[in-house]
């Protein structure tokens, strides 16, 4: 399976010509690694309703006639768009032909682009005979180190930015609650307030023995 790094918090995992995208936040993204209108899509997860995640979902679904997943009252306003969408809740999982994705707990707040205030998630998603979590926007809480007790994650996908998740300092500490094999940082420098440096975070991750992790420009891809 491919990971490839799409910008900001953006993903698409890619495996036996299924496409997963996450958090498709492209038109408007200064480090976006595509446009809206060239990505595949065999279903889009989602971890929030902010705008930097929400992102360019409706029209990808549209285009692609990918199924989204999104918390209930995501998915509800989604589907008033005429698509298709799998309204998972706190702690449920979708399953696929492909895998499995399940919510769980983000500590952030999450407004959905009408309004309604909604729970925020993080993503564990089963593809590719990988196990992949996403965190989602978080702050640093002990729950982050829940996941692992179903099963070795291979990869996290960890925001380090700071100001409107943790920095990258409560990262590394995530780091050791997730014992993942590997990570990869996302939510950072692409604006000036989430500005950081990654290689430190690496440094500081790799130095503690906690997990390998792997740097990822926008549009690189990494196989675990």
């Amino acid at each position: 399976m491919d990971i490839r790094f799409l910008g900001h918090a953006a993903f698409a995992l890619e495996h036996d010509g299924k496409t997963v995208l996450i958090d498709p936040f492209l038109t408007g993204n200064p480090v976006a690694a595509a446009s809206a209108d060239e990505v595949a899509a065999d279903a889009i997860l989602l971890s929030h309703g902010h705008g930097d995640h929400f992102g360019d979902t409706v029209p990808i679904a549209k285009r692609t006639g990918a199924q989204v997943v999104a918390i209930t009252e995501i998915a509800g306003e989604i589907a008033e768009e005429g698509i298709e969408a799998n309204d998972v809740n706190i702690g449920g999982t979708a399953e696929y032909d492909w895998g499995s994705v399940q919510l769980t707990p983000a500590f952030h707040t999450s407004t959905t682009p009408k309004g309604t205030v909604t729970p925020p998630a993080g993503l564990v998603i089963e593809f590719g005979d990988k196990r992949i979590y996403h965190l989602g926007d978080t702050a640093l809480f002990s729950d982050l180190a829940l996941p692992k007790r179903r099963g070795r994650l291979d990869v996290a996908l960890v925001c380090i930015g700071g100001h409107y998740t943790m920095d990258r300092f409560d990262a590394v500490v995530a780091a050791e609650f997730l014992g993942a094999d590997q990570i990869i940082p996302c939510h950072y420098n692409t604006f000036p307030a989430v500005e950081t440096d990654a290689q430190a975070f690496k440094a500081d991750v790799q130095n503690a023995g906690y997990a390998e992790v792997v740097v990822l420009e926008p549009g690189g891809v990494h196989t675990p």
